[in-house]
């Protein structure tokens, strides 16, 4: 089937009106008629119900509509693919990622980008937020991937995609059938945190500073620099965590971890891509851009 025609069709169908679909598709009315009727020929049944207060879908048009979001969508992503392997034959790309993202994010999305890229030479570097940034001020990785809230003013930054910090504990544990606590309980709570330098530990801070709460005031056990030895940590033991809900899929289907809230107190934060200045650009580009796609952000 014609793309374009179906292109008409969807915006025709998102906008209810004829006129508004040929001027977003810079087109003529007629040329949107002609193109609605021809999909209601090979159908054999009216797509919409025109009146005198404009158009609406019938339940033909509707069915339609939802089989051509899809397909302009594989559309776009056939597009998409084969335009990044014709820019992308060749290259290299390294990359700086910290912990969280280097280990739960990239691994599936850089399969898929080598796959379609394979003259493109990937090396990836993991480790905290601040590492990632000095690789790149010293030239070590072309682009970087970071969790921190801190921006330097040498380095710029691009929106990838929001994640959320959580409290957690062991459902084998003394804390398993805890629901919720408040700041001020937070204190005396056994906590296993990340490193200094970590994004993760940045947002903490931030986060509890805000309340009045220094990391100084927290009863923490221990200081680790994985999220993986973290969540081991506190299933085998009577301690509680605050790591990245994207690296808790696994660990909440089983059950051996949940969620405990802190009353009043959210921990969101945005992952960001990294690149020197001026250099948003090319490779460094193409990878930010297939990150969001591969991930749905």
């Amino acid at each position: 089937m014609d793309e374009f025609r179906l292109r008409v069709f969807v915006t025709a169908a998102r906008t209810l009106s004829f006129s508004k679909c040929a001027a977003v598709l810079n087109i003529t009315q007629p040329a949107v008629s002609r193109h609605i009727g021809e999909l209601e020929a090979r159908y054999g049944m009216p797509l919409f119900s025109r009146g005198t207060s404009g158009v609406t879908l019938t339940k033909a048009g509707e069915l339609l509509l939802s089989h051509a979001e899809r397909l302009l969508s594989a559309y776009q992503k056939m597009d998409y693919d084969m335009d990044l392997l014709s820019q992308t034959s060749q290259g290299r790309l390294s990359i700086g990622a910290s912990t969280t993202i280097a280990m739960y994010l990239l691994p599936q999305v850089l399969a898929s980008f080598m796959e379609l890229s394979g003259g493109v030479e990937v090396s990836m570097l993991s480790g905290n937020s601040e590492n990632v940034e000095q690789w790149l001020r010293d030239g070590t990785v072309d682009i970087g991937f970071v969790e921190n809230a801190s921006r330097r003013p040498w380095l710029h930054y691009e929106p990838l995609m929001a994640d959320e910090l959580v409290l957690v504990a062991g459902t084998q544990g003394r804390y398993g059938t805890l629901e919720s606590v408040t700041p001020q309980e937070l204190r005396g709570l056994p906590l296993v945190l990340r490193e200094k330098g970590s994004g993760t530990r940045e947002i903490i801070e931030r986060v509890l500073n805000r309340r009045g709460i220094r990391v100084e005031d927290l009863n923490v056990v221990i200081e680790l620099s994985s999220t993986e030895a973290i969540k081991s940590f506190v299933r085998s033991s009577d301690t509680l965590a605050i790591v990245s809900v994207i690296a808790l899929h696994r660990e909440l289907a089983d059950g051996s971890l949940r969620i405990v809230d802190i009353d009043g107190v959210d921990m969101p934060r945005e992952f960001a891509t990294v690149v020197r200045p001026g250099e948003f650009s090319g490779l460094n580009a193409r990878f930010h851009d297939f990150v969001i796609r591969e991930t749905g952000v």
